[in-house]
């Protein structure tokens, strides 16, 4: 991995001179070239859209433009045939009537053709991901993210260590087995004591997000519609990967609602379509729910264990905020992150993601990487985002600022954490030589117990 003190690039000229830097067509119109090289580093080939969007905008605007000059000329010779007819000139008046006869006709095959490019050009938008932020560093791959900071070293054991499917087996806290005669592969049964420490993490982490950090809870439904999805960034590009649902045999109802990849989909779309006032920022929301994720192409899902998994526990950290303190606060959420692991004596990393590493809707994420002795590997258990004012604007979130401007607010998403590697790390690394787990003290008052014996 490619380690870098800073993980900054050089701020490219014109970039603040927006007041967020969120892909609008206005950013567009303006520094196209701009636009194309912030998307070129990311490096999946989106600044190919850009010619289009910007052909269909203005085939939009020249077909409304021609319709108001038209409406401006039938406005005209209306008041002229009005003034002939006044006049007694019939036959004059007849005969612009019949010069304007068509424009009715025109006006509306051009409104028509507005409508058409419009369409088009917001469609070829939604399947443009946010601009990476200027502190971003370059890069194409996982290998390229710099390493911010570690926390803690990686335990050690007198003994060989054993995976968490060996601990789960023999202390019975999984039945893979039974959950794939349930589901199939990638999904989970936890049972008796593997059932209770998956509930004591989940009371665990609102309790911390609620009363130490200062988050709403929230429970929202585990059933979106396509709008929720729209909003955050997850559809157009990323449908395949979801589960739509239908009320029993209902075909025609498959695409109404899905069901959510993650807290984030729900609960950012809380206030989908309001403008809210700038006293009510910022909002900090936390909610547990379960994750569905078809992972469609993913490699690790169909094996043992719990890495890749189609449903999975999660307990989201949701912030709206103002611009100007977006990245503030998101400094903030990863140390919110950050202290679940560090009080249940986890060793981890911090990583920020490179441009060609990014999700979709970012503008700049934090990933946290806690170790897995069983595994031998570092595990992503948190992905902390500032998505800036990208989902805001897709779901025309705003609030009315003092002044009585109305702003988009900067919307930013953090796991806090993800439950199924998180359990993975912490049996793992609190396992015994007698194949024993002992619980972190934080998690003894929610689970009754200070250590999971056979």
């Amino acid at each position: 991995m490619r380690r870098c003190s800073t993980g900054l690039t050089p701020c490219e000229q014109g970039f603040d001179s927006y007041n967020s830097r969120v892909l609008d067509i206005k950013l567009i119109r303006e520094k196209p070239d701009f636009v194309r090289q912030r998307l070129a580093t990311r490096g999946a080939g989106d600044e190919s859209l850009i010619d289009g969007i910007l052909q269909a905008d203005e085939q939009r605007r020249k077909a409304l433009a021609e319709v108001e000059t038209l409406k401006a000329t039938r406005n005209r010779v209306s008041k002229e045939i009005g003034a002939l007819m006044g006049q007694k000139k019939i036959a004059e008046a007849e005969a612009k009537k019949a010069e304007t006869k068509d424009l009715g006709d025109k006006i509306a095959a051009l409104d028509q053709q507005a409508k058409a490019a419009e369409t088009k050009r917001d469609e070829l938008m939604l399947r443009l991901p946010n601009l990476p932020h200027e502190s971003v560093a370059l890069g194409k791959s996982a290998e390229d993210n710099p390493e911010i900071r570690v926390f803690g070293s990686k335990p050690e054991f007198a003994f060989k260590p054993k995976s968490h499917v060996d601990l789960c087996e023999s202390l019975k806290l999984i039945d893979f087995a039974r959950a794939a005669k349930l589901s199939g592969s990638g999904f989970l049964l936890y049972t008796n004591w593997g059932a209770r420490l998956e509930r004591a993490l989940i009371q665990f982490l609102l309790e911390l997000h609620t009363r130490e950090n200062g988050y709403t809870e929230v429970s929202p439904p585990f059933m979106v519609n396509p709008e929720c999805l729209m909003g955050v960034g997850q559809f157009p590009k990323f449908k395949d990967q979801y589960y739509g649902v239908a009320e029993g045999d209902k075909a025609d109802e498959l695409g109404k609602l899905y069901l959510i990849p993650t807290a984030e989909t729900p609960i950012a779309n809380i206030h989908r379509d309001e403008l809210l006032s700038e006293k009510q920022l910022p909002i900090y929301y936390c909610g547990y729910t379960p994750c569905f994720r078809g992972e469609a192409g993913a490699a690790g899902v169909g094996t043992r264990g719990m890495i890749r998994v189609h449903q999975f526990d999660k307990v989201e950290l949701i912030k709206i905020v103002k611009p100007e303190d977006g990245y503030a606060e998101h400094e903030k959420m990863l140390a919110n992150a950050e202290r679940v692991l560090q009080l249940l004596g986890l060793h981890y990393r911090v990583v920020m993601l490179c441009t060609g590493d990014m999700g979709f809707a970012s503008a700049k994420t934090y990933d946290i990487e806690v170790w897995a002795p069983g595994q031998g590997s570092y595990l992503e258990v948190s992905s902390v985002s500032n998505c800036e004012d990208f989902q805001a604007r897709r779901m025309n979130l705003r609030f009315k600022s003092e002044s009585g401007e109305n702003r988009f607010p900067h919307i930013l998403n953090g796991s806090g954490t993800a439950l199924a590697r998180l359990f993975v790390a912490l049996v793992e690394t609190h396992q015994q030589a007698d194949g024993s787990v002992k619980i972190p003290e934080p998690l003894q008052k929610f689970l009754g117990t200070d250590v999971i014996r056979a």
